[in-house]
This record gives C-alpha cells, sequence and structure tokens, in this order.
C-alpha cells in the first residue's frame, strides 16, 4: 500500500522518481530530531543547469516545510556551507523548541477582535462614526 501511496501523492514522504534519484545521484548528510534525512549530489558536484551544489530534504512523513529545524535550513538554503551534522551546534537560550504550522487548525493564532477569537467580537469603543453619503 505504501507504495501505490508514494506512486500517487507527493506530500508524504518523497514520490518514486524522487527516491530513484536520491538512491543514484544522492549522498546522505544527515538526519535532524524529528525524522528528516537530508541529502546533496554524491560528491558535492555542482550542478551545471543551478550553478551550485544540489541539497534536498525527504521528509518523515507529510512533506511540510516548517518541518525543517533553522540549522538544516540554513544548510539546505546554502545559508551555511557546513551541515549541522559537522558542527558543534547548540541552542541559544532564547530559541524556542520547533513547533508545526498551526494555520488552519484550531490552534492557529487568532488576534484580538478576529470573528474566529472565542466567538465573539469585542464591542466597538465608540470612536467609530460610519459614513454615511451625503443627499
Amino acid at each position: 500500500m505504501s507504495y501505490i501511496v508514494r506512486f500517487f501523492t507527493w506530500w508524504n514522504r518523497a514520490t518514486l522518481s524522487t527516491g530513484l534519484w536520491t538512491l543514484l545521484y544522492g549522498e546522505r548528510v544527515g538526519e535532524d530530531e524529528f525524522g528528516n534525512v537530508y541529502y546533496r549530489r554524491r560528491g558535492g558536484k555542482i550542478d551545471a543547469a543551478l550553478g551550485f551544489e544540489r541539497r534536498w530534504v525527504i521528509y518523515n512523513g507529510y512533506c511540510e516545510g516548517s518541518a525543517t529545524p533553522p540549522g538544516w535550513y540554513g544548510w539546505l538554503h546554502h545559508t551555511v556551507d557546513t551541515p549541522p551534522t559537522d558542527e558543534t551546534y547548540r541552542p541559544r537560550s532564547w530559541e524556542l523548541p520547533h513547533q508545526a504550522n498551526l494555520t488552519g487548525t484550531p490552534q492557529a493564532y487568532r488576534p484580538p477582535g478576529s470573528q474566529l477569537a472565542l466567538g465573539e467580537r469585542p464591542p466597538a469603543g465608540g470612536d467609530y462614526a460610519p459614513w454615511r453619503p451625503e443627499g
């Protein structure tokens, strides 16, 4: 069943073509705490079409870009050249742990005054006068 899902969907792990590309040309660089596996072109070869090294991730489960930790995000986007597995990185005290993108879920942020916040709109402050056309 998993091969059928991988053949017809792109949002669950990797498609068959991405898996084949990874098998033929990929070099495993590391894995993050969520089980996502990071790859680059074997030997760090520069891609002729891009002009730089090709890097990619195969997510563990649902493909969600916000599930990429900051260190790996920087490596994937060529902000840093050293992958997190090759350095001794420690999160700062002010850094928060990863939280999935909550947009569209009941836990999503709803600012005060939003129609979805608590189901009621707060009363107007009295400084509002509706516009009425003259005539």
